[in-house]
């Protein structure tokens, strides 16, 4: 399964640090807004996923830094599905600041989790069918 598609977003000055550049802990936010966002243009959301029974934590995350990205930056976030395996589901991330510099790498590896048993269950069918299409 592959998927790809990107959001944009504006660095806020309450995101940056004493540096004036992001901090670090914002960046799986912004991986989250983009999955989150991406999600939504399919016709889907956590909270409708959350009420027909499944959950997605974040089983692991990674990070590479490679150029700071500032307040009032417009950064592009590409969010790459590379897998749906049994129950879990990952993503990709690269973020771009507008003069299409790389500003940071990252992956997130997502669980699907029955919300009554708490116990992973597989990518429901309607999930996978989203994607397929594309």
């Amino acid at each position: 399964m592959f998927y790809e598609d990107e959001v944009t977003l504006r660095v806020r000055y309450k995101e940056t640090d004493q540096m004036g550049f992001v901090h670090h802990s914002n960046y799986p936010v912004y991986y989250e807004y983009a999955r989150t966002e991406i999600l939504r243009r399919k016709g889907a959301t956590y909270k409708m996923m959350e009420e027909m029974g499944v959950m997605m934590p974040v089983r692991e995350i990674g990070m590479k830094f490679l150029t700071p990205a500032r307040y009032d930056d417009l950064l592009t976030i590409k969010c790459v599905m590379n897998e749906i395996k049994g129950a879990r589901l990952r993503f990709d991330h690269e973020i771009r600041n507008e003069a299409g510099d790389l500003v940071n790498t990252g992956f997130v590896e997502l669980v699907f989790v029955n919300t009554t048993t708490h116990r992973p269950c597989h990518a429901p069918q309607w999930f996978v069918d989203l994607f397929k299409a594309e």
